[in-house]
């Protein structure tokens, strides 16, 4: 099975979940109510206090309930969606991957950055006053604690995976004293009050609300690397979706912030900004490529770093990840560039 296909349904029922257990096709197609899954950046109260107004708006447009779902880490929201909980999600480019992978998500849309920006980095941060620099904490001698994202995060656990560890040729387990998993605030916070030595975290909207909503905290935090700009996160839906419905969620996303009076679109840029997003742009699961091929290069880099395997083992599993990466490579050459 590609990386590009759904699981199929023995792969679901193979889960243990009983085929009587899940809601009717119909249902799913055209539900009563659209449940919105929004992955763990930061804690619910807060997520569930910033989004209120962006979702009563998609719930005024389409003319049907829309409720917030949460959860304690990114695989909740990805499994919601697997078992039809989820109708609507926002990803990170990685955690999109995984969705795509196991629930069959499509991805109908991108963000923007609230400021304009088509992207945003991954940053690793230390106390301002711990005197460490990049090269400091690299060192790998077991002397720190270290911060690492969720695992399906993009700008915590995939860019730096690729650009720091897999690059440098090192297990972060064998570099740190502790490896915490934590969400990007939670990260921020445990430097800014000296829980962990560093942490990597997403410069975007949380990133620069601190610097406001908390200047006390963001105070004593210093950032001593930034990735390859990462490109903005993907909103996606289950397939199944009527698609009536369908449409009218594009319709709306593709407007927002865009059509209306200049009260209107005031308003709206104002309630995306609360999300930290401008207006969306279209978009499809072929955004997700440069991230598959990262992935690939991920592996391919710790394949290559790792002395336990033999000459002819690296070879042979290097191999395959090249077959992977021309795959990835070919799929994207072939899409229609108009």
């Amino acid at each position: 099975m590609t990386i590009f296909t759904r699981l199929t349904a023995a792969a679901v029922l193979a889960t243990g979940i009983a085929a009587s257990a899940m809601p009717a096709f119909a249902d799913r197609e055209n539900p009563k109510e659209i449940n919105f899954g929004i992955i763990a950046t930061e804690n619910s109260s807060a997520q569930r206090e910033k989004w209120g107004p962006f979702l009563q708006a998609l719930e005024a447009d389409i003319g049907m309930p829309v409720k917030p779902f949460f959860a304690a880490d990114y695989a909740g929201v990805i499994e919601a969606m697997r078992f039809d909980k989820v109708d609507i999600a926002w990803y990170g480019n990685k955690s999109g991957m995984v969705a795509v992978d196991r629930a069959g998500a499509e991805i109908f849309a991108q963000t923007t950055e609230s400021n304009g920006d088509q992207g945003y980095w991954s940053v690793m941060v230390t106390h301002k006053d711990s005197g460490l620099s990049y090269e400091d904490v690299m060192k790998c001698d077991k002397s720190l604690n270290f911060g690492l994202g969720d695992p399906n995060s993009t700008s915590g656990f995939l860019v730096p995976s690729t650009f720091i560890f897999a690059k440098e040729g090192v297990d972060p387990k064998e570099c740190f004293k502790i490896v915490r998993n934590a969400n990007h605030e939670t990260n921020l916070i445990s430097v800014a009050t000296k829980q962990v030595d560093a942490a990597v975290a997403s410069s975007g909207g949380l990133y620069k609300r601190l610097k406001f909503a908390k200047p006390e905290l963001f105070a004593e935090i210093k950032e001593i690397w930034r990735s390859p700009l990462i490109a903005s996160d993907p909103m996606a839906w289950r397939p199944e979706l009527n698609k009536d419905l369908k449409a009218k969620i594009m319709s709306f996303f593709m407007t927002y912030g865009r059509l209306g009076s200049d009260a209107e679109v005031t308003k709206a840029r104002e309630i995306l900004a609360m999300i930290d997003m401008g207006p969306f742009v279209p978009s499809s699961n072929a955004q997700l490529w440069p991230f598959y091929e990262m992935d690939q290069i991920r592996q391919r880099m710790s394949i290559e770093g790792d002395d336990t395997f033999s000459q002819s083992e690296k070879k042979e599993k290097i191999a395959k990840i090249d077959e992977k990466i021309a795959d990835i490579r070919r799929a994207a050459e072939a899409r229609p560039r108009k």
